[in-house]
């Protein structure tokens, strides 16, 4: 827990990598024909830098932290798609090193002695199915179940691991999106296992271990009004499972939620902050984790999986306060409470570099990247 007298520090993350690479940079995903999204780029020279620009656009937003393209990575994912120079797929073996480029260019964006970081971004088993069930977070049998994800979260982790000094190129791991209490104790099963935890030492040697943290979509809402993942489970629940010690002895530098409407935040960190509270009182935690938030930066539009655009549904309305202004509320009440180790705050999708520029003035009052949305960046 933070102390009264001690502001609870703030990192400002970055925003929707997808969605800006598709709005600014006209690049056009499907699942059909690039199943990777944005890792999709990595596979051309032209294509990493454009992601390196991307990142780039973020940084000079004010973004602390940028999210490497690697949300939607994944064996399969590689194996299925074709280009000219992969006709038939791109082979296992080659993996690895298309991953640690994901890496290298988002620390060529933050640049040495910048103080941006990277994040290695990693989504749901849900968010590499076609089409994408991270919001549904309905799985195929082998996959519905904690052993079955946790065997595919280490085979995805063990890809990485081939990459020699590739977690020395990220400062935090960031499961995104989870929507289903079994896949958080499964991730929580890989981040504590004993062989990933001395291959993440040997690269970072005298940084110590790379900090991770797990955020959750919650997409609707039991009989008692609580807040619920796509799987039914409360956001109490969940926070449980994220810091059971029985579960891992290995906790989560951080918690929290992200791809979820922003309307919904304040109702979910409290819901956070008593279940966090729970934990301390009755499970003998030390200490409060960080909490991350990073909501979507829609205006009500919603994400059609058949259509696979952002869509108004028919008959709502546009809110009238800004994403950024209804997120800065949340965090600046948040940290009055002085509850939180830190708190991460940023956008997911359709969350433009504009808007991390207004978020960070909203949040820390920083007025110099705030004229990055009228098209200038930091000096």
């Amino acid at each position: 827990m933070a102390s009264l007298n001690q502001e609870t520090p703030i990192l400002i993350l970055d925003g929707g990598l997808g969605t800006t690479l598709e709005e600014k940079y006209h690049i056009r995903f499907s699942s059909a024909e690039t199943p990777l999204w944005s890792s999709h780029l990595l596979l051309t020279e032209q294509g990493q830098e454009t992601l390196l620009r991307c990142h780039e656009d973020f940084i000079r937003g004010g973004a602390d932290i940028v999210s490497t393209a690697t949300y939607q990575a994944s064996i399969a994912g590689f194996t299925s798609t074709h280009t000219p120079d992969w006709p038939d797929g791109v082979p296992v073996e080659r993996i690895p090193g298309f991953l640690g480029d994901a890496v290298g260019i988002a620390g060529r964006a933050s640049g040495e002695g910048s103080g941006t970081v990277a994040a290695l971004s990693l989504g749901p088993y849900g968010a590499t199915m076609v089409p994408s069930q991270e919001y549904a977070g309905v799985y195929d049998t082998e996959h519905s179940g904690v052993e079955g994800l946790r065997a595919w979260h280490a085979e995805r982790m063990g890809l990485f691991a081939r990459v020699r000094g590739v977690f020395a190129g990220v400062e935090y791991v960031a499961f995104e999106t989870v929507p289903r209490v079994d896949e958080v104790i499964a991730v929580r099963r890989v981040m504590g296992d004993p062989g990933l935890r001395e291959r993440m030492r040997e690269d970072r040697g005298a940084r110590g271990e790379v900090r991770y943290w797990i955020s959750c979509v919650f997409t609707g809402e039991n009989v008692d009004g609580e807040m619920t993942m796509p799987d039914g489970t409360t956001a109490r629940d969940v926070v449980g499972a994220m810091l059971d010690l029985e579960v891992s002895s290995v906790l989560p530098w951080g918690v929290g939620i992200n791809c979820t409407k922003v309307e919904k935040l304040p109702a979910l960190v409290g819901e956070f902050e008593a279940a966090v509270g729970d934990v301390v009182m009755r499970r003998g935690l030390e200490e409060w984790p960080s909490l991350v938030l990073y909501p979507d930066g829609t205006n009500g539009e919603i994400y059609n999986t058949v259509t696979q655009k952002w869509e108004l549904p028919e008959g709502v309305k546009a809110p009238t306060q800004s994403w950024e202004s209804q997120v800065g509320q949340v965090v600046q009440s948040t940290r009055r409470r002085c509850r939180w180790r830190s708190i991460v705050v940023g956008g997911c999708c359709k969350t433009s570099p504009a808007d991390i520029a207004r978020l960070r003035e909203a949040v820390l009052g920083d007025r110099d990247t705030a004229d990055y949305s009228k098209g200038a960046g930091r000096p």
